[in-house]
């Protein structure tokens, strides 16, 4: 068989970086992938005549030619820009909050963001320009620390990047209290929270800045095609680097070496072993070592339970037999809250009895001919803070639902005045079982391990060293250092693929 110095488990976002970062270092590379298509959460699927995307809302920290993101460097230095076709969101978002009769859509632009903020609170505008400034240099600290791959000089940081280093160890929530921020104004900056998963007292400010910081500044994108044709075109340039990547392949053991118990191959569901000394695996580390391993150390076991299961997904899928002006649907991409104070929102998420939050997606107002003429389609997510949809009985499963989405068509109609229950052509629903069966994540996890004030995302990169506890193995997604979301997964496969590239060369 043909020899492989690395072997990537699973073709999702941050495997796919990784697999195309190593053989841009010269290694030879072979993908395993169980399903019969790349992409794991991005990809799309049809129901009748609308085409959905699985996951993706939008793809921030993109920008343009003229003003590119980290992402759409990332993707020109992978080699895979010009093979998408990409279009731009329209606006940064809209939340609305029943407990404190919030309606607020905020634009992209700092200036403008600022300016909008204003409107909507007076007096806001000296605490948003400290807050955009503080960002600002966050987001120059995280560059630098970049620049020299975390060996940074505490020097340089003090002397240049003095406020990252005040902020570094602050919540979202004492750092905006900390520059006078008006209440409500922190309530519409707050609003993205959901998407990283973890309530604002617990939430590091330097993570929760720095992502707000690159949306604003640098806009968000969308391939027109889904977010599958980003998984596309990074299978393309894999095989165009050489690489080989087998679909339909499921990767069931990791071999170690009886020596130094490191990696020595990979087992195959068919019963073929691949001999290999480095792996980089696109999933859980608790499927890792909970079943692809038979030999783990105390240390490992209690590394990997000490972390916390982040957000379940629920999602529902509508096609629309009218058009997003025909029902009133004004927005790209809502927050429907019940409260702005996202710690008691946080427990509310935990159950599904409580559980109403949403956030909404209508992809028309991106996209206008994403759907055919006088159609659009919507995405409806949510997440589950505990394992809820564990204690869901076989026999309540359809039924329980068909409740919660009817539950989140109901909340959308009450909080926009959109009428869209009388329009539905198509709906599919996932819930935790759904993602669970379907990339086989604990629970239904679709956001990897929670932020955690001790293991947030400053903690995890400066703690790379010591997670990497097995030689030859290595993690990419989104349960590793960067989080969970799209970006963040690309760019740990950037740095979980460079790493290993560096492995191989100092084994000659």
């Amino acid at each position: 068989m043909e020899k492989f110095d690395a072997v990537v488990i699973g073709a999702g976002n941050g495997g796919l970086v990784a697999a195309i970062r190593l053989l841009q270092g010269g290694a030879r590379v072979l993908v395993v992938e169980k399903h019969n298509i790349p992409g794991g959460f991005a990809t799309s699927f049809r129901r009748g005549r609308f085409e959905f995307e699985a996951s993706l809302h939008e793809l921030n920290d993109f920008g343009t030619k003229e003003n590119s993101g980290d992402v759409r460097d990332l993707f020109d230095s992978l080699g895979v820009t010009d093979k998408i076709e990409w279009l731009q969101i329209p606006e940064a978002y809209r939340v609305l909050s029943r407990e404190e009769k919030l309606d607020a859509t905020m634009p992209f632009g700092v200036q403008e963001f600022i300016g909008r903020m204003e409107g909507y609170v007076p007096g806001s505008r000296p605490s948003m320009e400290k807050f955009f400034a503080l960002a600002k240099e966050i987001h120059a600290a995280q560059a630098y620390s970049s620049s020299v791959n975390g060996q940074t000089d505490s020097k340089i940081m003090v002397s240049k990047y003095g406020n990252f280093v005040r902020c570094g160890s602050y919540s979202v929530n004492e750092v905006l209290k900390a520059i006078r921020m008006p209440k409500k104004a922190r309530d519409i900056l707050n609003a993205y929270w959901c998407y990283l998963g973890a309530h604002c007292d617990d939430l590091s400010f330097v993570h929760y800045a720095s992502m707000v910081y690159r949306y604003i500044t640098k806009g968000a994108a969308m391939p027109k095609m889904r977010s599958h044709e980003i998984s596309l075109a990074m299978v393309e340039r894999i095989r165009e680097l050489g690489g080989e990547v087998w679909f339909n392949t499921e990767a069931v053991k990791i071999l170690t070496d009886e020596k130094d118990g490191g990696v020595a191959g990979v087992r195959l569901s068919d019963g073929r072993d691949i001999p290999v000394r480095h792996v980089i695996a696109n999933c859980a580390p608790h499927v890792v070592y909970g079943k692809m391993m038979d030999h783990v150390s105390e240390k490992i076991v209690r590394a990997t339970n000490a972390r916390k299961f982040a957000g379940r997904g629920f999602t529902m899928f509508l096609g629309l037999n009218k058009s997003a002006d025909e029902l009133g649907i004004e927005n790209h991409n809502y927050f429907l809250y019940d409260t702005m104070d996202s710690v008691r929102q946080y427990e509310r998420m935990k159950y599904i009895s409580t559980n109403s939050v949403q956030a909404t997606v209508c992809l028309n107002r991106a996209y206008p001919e994403c759907s055919p003429k006088g159609t659009c389609m919507m995405y409806f997510t949510t997440l589950y803070m505990s394992d809820d949809w564990g204690n869901v009985k076989a026999e309540d499963y359809f039924r329980t639902k068909e409740t919660v989405a009817k539950m989140m068509i109901s909340r959308f109609e009450q909080d926009t005045g959109a009428k869209i229950a009388d329009s539905v052509e198509e709906i599919a629903v996932a819930t935790p079982m759904t993602y669970a069966r379907y990339c086989g994540h604990p629970e239904g996890d679709i956001y990897g391990y929670e932020s955690q004030y001790w293991d947030g995302l400053m903690p995890r990169l400066l703690m790379m060293g010591e997670d990497h506890l097995t030689r030859g193995l290595r993690f990419a997604g989104g349960y590793s250092m960067r989080l969970s979301g799209y970006s963040s997964a690309y760019f740990s496969g950037d740095i979980t693929g460079r790493q290993t590239v560096g492995d191989i060369k100092r084994e000659g």
